[in-house]
């Protein structure tokens, strides 16, 4: 798939991010009696941008593996990101300061402002980059501290973000969460109670409710039933998978078994994490194999990177000079695999009117139909062209 690229937390969300054109010649896929010419300008397809959100529980239990995402989130997750050319944005929801002495986070250059030598009172807040809402995340509250602060019910300690850490979203980008605990869940938000009891079938009810809530919040954020706008990811207590540093994937079971360090169990398993990472097309990793979190970061961030779907919309062309642009006209051209005979997307009226093949065009901007969008999305080397006519402008 021919995909542009993008600096790090550089989008806007401006509705014209989808695709860039290049001019291209004379077309003779329009009839030349309907317009003044036929031309074609190529579709640069760019992958959409991707919002990353990090739960980091503060809990005892927690230093070293604080201490080993702390050496590996720079190194071995944001750099791949940043060098494979997607905009990108780590939101992190955990307390700031010392992993050592307080089981709190302090995130280092370049992906923050601070060294962290010493820690400073606030976190090195890195806009549009790298953001940190800092409260306090306990043993199983993770879920409801996550709904609770979205819109500032539970406050930053820091007074960053009045309004939740929703204001450092973009509505134009996949949200990737990322959860880090040894426990389990067990907590309440909104009247609703959160409890896996460390066994599969609470775990799926867990993840079933916390997702309607996800969702409920802002469906604009994070999709809905049909179409989900985020995958989750869980570093939890679960029994490590053969071998230990390999995820499970979505299509593995809900494990209830757990991991262990040096003899020691986790306290849980994470099965509510595990249901939503399944739920999601998301990767589960032991949290008790923090010192090879060098490779578990790296295959999240490979995972991230695969993840990101190219935008199915973008503006239309410009006309040539002189000549103004017969909307009437538009043809999306998809070539499969980028080579051989092209298919022509029809243009239909308005989305409601959406069918297979097809796409509509609204406020100058071309939207590929559902059905259009996926199989442009899955095809690597899709390569899109729009024909076009113009009219002559009377002078």
């Amino acid at each position: 798939m021919s995909t542009g690229s993008g600096q790090g937390g550089s989008s806007t969300g401006d509705p014209g991010s989808g695709g860039l054109f290049n001019p291209g010649g004379d077309d003779g896929g329009l009839d030349p009696d309907s317009a003044c010419a036929a031309q074609s300008a190529e579709a640069t397809l760019i992958k959409k941008p991707v919002d990353i959100i990090f739960i980091i529980d503060n809990s005892g239990s927690m230093t070293d593996d604080i201490i080993a995402v702390e050496n590996n989130i720079n190194d071995n997750f944001a750099s791949i990101i940043e060098a494979s050319g997607i905009d990108y944005r780590v939101i992190m929801i955990a307390e700031h300061g010392s992993a050592q002495n307080a089981q709190s986070i302090c995130v280092k250059a370049p992906l923050s402002t601070t060294t962290c030598s010493p820690i400073p009172a606030d976190p090195g807040q890195n806009p549009p980059i790298f953001y940190q809402y800092s409260v306090t995340i306990g043993s199983h509250n993770s879920l409801c501290q996550l709904l609770n602060t979205y819109d500032g019910t539970t406050a930053d300690q820091d007074g960053y973000a009045p309004n939740g850490w929703r204001d450092w979203l973009r509505k134009d980008a996949i949200k990737v969460f990322v959860e880090i605990t040894d426990d389990g869940i067990s907590c309440t938000s909104n009247g609703v109670n959160y409890n896996d009891s460390d066994n599969v079938n609470a775990g799926v009810t867990v993840g079933d409710n916390f997702d309607a809530a996800l969702l409920a919040k802002d469906p604009d954020q994070f999709g809905d039933a049909n179409a989900r706008n985020y995958i989750w990811h869980s570093i939890i207590g679960v029994k490590e998978n053969d071998p230990a540093t390999s995820p499970y994937l979505p299509a593995d079971p809900i494990i209830d078994t757990k991991c262990s360090l040096d003899g020691t169990a986790s306290p849980g398993p994470g099965t509510g994490y595990q249901a939503l990472s399944i739920k999601t097309g998301g990767l589960r990793f032991p949290i008790c194999q923090n010192a090879s979190f060098d490779v578990v970061f790296q295959e999240i961030a490979k995972g991230v990177i695969e993840g990101a779907q190219v935008a199915c919309e973008f503006p239309v062309p410009t006309p040539p000079m002189g000549q103004t642009l017969d909307l009437d006209t538009v043809v999306v051209e998809y070539t499969a695999g980028g080579m051989g005979a092209p298919t022509n997307f029809k243009q239909v009226k308005t989305a409601a009117d959406c069918a297979a093949d097809s796409f509509y065009i609204e406020s100058d901007i071309i939207k590929l139909c559902p059905d259009s969008c996926s199989v442009v999305q899955k095809d690597d080397k899709a390569k899109l062209a729009i024909l076009f006519g113009c009219d002559i402008k009377v002078q």
